[in-house]
């Protein structure tokens, strides 16, 4: 079994903060406002020795104005079914509470380790406070804790390790290709990722901005493993209304930065829309494979031209970007999206595609010969020799005299012969040229 820390509470005590603390990150989102985080989130951690998965999950309350609030219960409840030790995480200033001593019950029923952290005990006096909490009558030490500045925290962690079923992992996700789901706010994307995993990993609603943190999940399908990371919908600066969005969109642009391949979502009935091609820029201009996917086909009146159609206009607005493959989708009818994820691992394995540097030689010097680069100033110019180099994405270098006078649309030409003969469909292609 693996060893998985749940870190659970009423809203605003602090869970958040201590998962940031744990995971050595500003992975979690962190407001006063209570409520912020909704989703699973999980990260990973290492103390004395042993290595454990943490998940942070939003504010256990029922009976409040939060339209969230049912569905943030299930995911939290999902996490304590997932979790081999809970640690309850409660408020020395606020003290004991009724929302604690109901959570308590529902705790009680797990039958897992428990461990009670009295956070916000920031001097000795709050730390006296947490003796109250042995009122939740439930079989477990208090520890005085301070999230914020790390007080207490390494004596609760001593305590946690001793029950861990093994020693753990150091991190079971590196080198693990990553997936990432982007897009404008309520295009589908955790409907996709729900989909996808037959389960509720995400909140789904109508409202916009639901999704907050970037949310990873691992994923076996069609004989590959790799994580498939949901993201907070990206709009226009402008449209930015608070501090909470506002980190919402900087982690889904730091998901964006950190995956391999991104799979944008458009939604048909708006088509493709400015945010969605600074996107895709953003991404070309990192070196990311790329996948469109274009949901809710479902709701289109179509005949037999219009996803031709639509298609054409999508290229169009991002020319001179063409290499992208296009797939119409429905979530909600589950059209297809198996196929998006298929299509995502086949660009990821065009990102990581080496060309032998014979093979290369043989078609890209004969496809040379038969159209050589145009002479400029009555300079010939000759190109001798292309190798693939190591780089993030498809890199290579071609050796020639003149290198300066390459034009940029005899590099169109040599690109599109590559793509043409090595299919790095959904990937960036660049070339450098060198003087030999």
């Amino acid at each position: 079994m693996a060893n998985i820390v749940a870190i659970v509470g009423r809203p605003n005590v602090g869970k958040s903060t201590f998962f940031n603390r744990l995971v050595e990150k500003r992975q979690a989102i962190m407001d006063n406002e209570p409520g912020v985080t909704r989703d699973r989130h999980y990260g990973y951690a290492e103390w004395v020795g042993k290595f454990f998965t943490v998940i942070d999950t939003g504010g256990f309350v029922t009976g409040s104005e939060d339209k969230f609030e049912s569905e943030i219960r299930k995911q939290v409840k999902l996490a304590i079914d997932e979790a081999s030790v809970i640690i309850f995480m409660v408020d020395c200033r606020d003290g004991l509470t009724g929302f604690d001593k109901e959570f308590a019950n529902v705790l009680r029923a797990s039958k897992k380790p428990i461990f009670v952290a009295a956070n916000k005990a920031d001097t000795p006096d709050k730390s006296i406070l947490a003796a109250e909490f042995y009122g939740l009558g439930l079989d477990s030490e208090i520890f005085p804790i301070s999230a914020e500045n790390g007080g207490g925290t390494g004596e609760l962690l001593d305590e946690v390790v001793k029950v861990f079923p093994s020693e753990g992992t150091e991190d079971p996700d590196a080198g693990i290709p990553r997936i990432t789901i982007v897009g404008r706010p309520n295009v589908g994307k955790s409907s996709f990722l729900n989909a996808l995993l037959g389960t509720e990993r995400t909140i789904v609603t109508d409202e916009a901005g639901t999704t907050r943190d970037a949310i990873h999940t691992r994923y076996k399908l069609f004989g590959k493993d790799f994580i498939l990371v949901d993201t907070a919908g990206v709009r226009k600066k402008g449209k930015v209304k608070d501090d909470v969005e506002f980190y919402s969109v900087l982690r889904s642009l730091r998901a964006l930065e950190e995956s391999d391949v991104v799979i944008v979502v458009i939604d048909a009935a708006r088509g493709m829309e400015s945010q969605d091609v600074a996107l895709i820029s953003l991404a070309q201009r990192q070196g990311k494979g790329m996948v469109i996917m274009v949901n809710k086909w479902d709701l289109i009146e179509k005949d037999s031209k219009t996803a031709d159609k639509f298609k054409k206009d999508i290229l169009e607005k991002l020319a001179p970007i063409d290499y992208i493959p296009i797939i119409f989708a429905s979530v909600l009818e589950k059209q297809r999206i198996f196929q998006v994820v298929e299509k995502a691992v086949e660009v990821y394995e065009n990102k990581t595609k080496k060309v032998p540097t014979s093979k290369l030689n043989d078609i890209m010097l004969r496809e040379i010969e038969h159209y050589p680069p145009p002479s400029i100033k009555g300079k010939l110019i000759q190109i001798k020799y292309i190798t693939q180099v190591n780089a993030r994405f498809p890199s290579f270098a071609f050796f020639c005299n003149l290198p300066q006078y390459i034009q940029e649309s005899y590099q169109r030409f040599l690109e599109n012969k590559i793509r043409e003969h090595f299919t790095f469909e959904g990937v960036p292609v660049r070339l450098i040229f060198r003087k030999k």
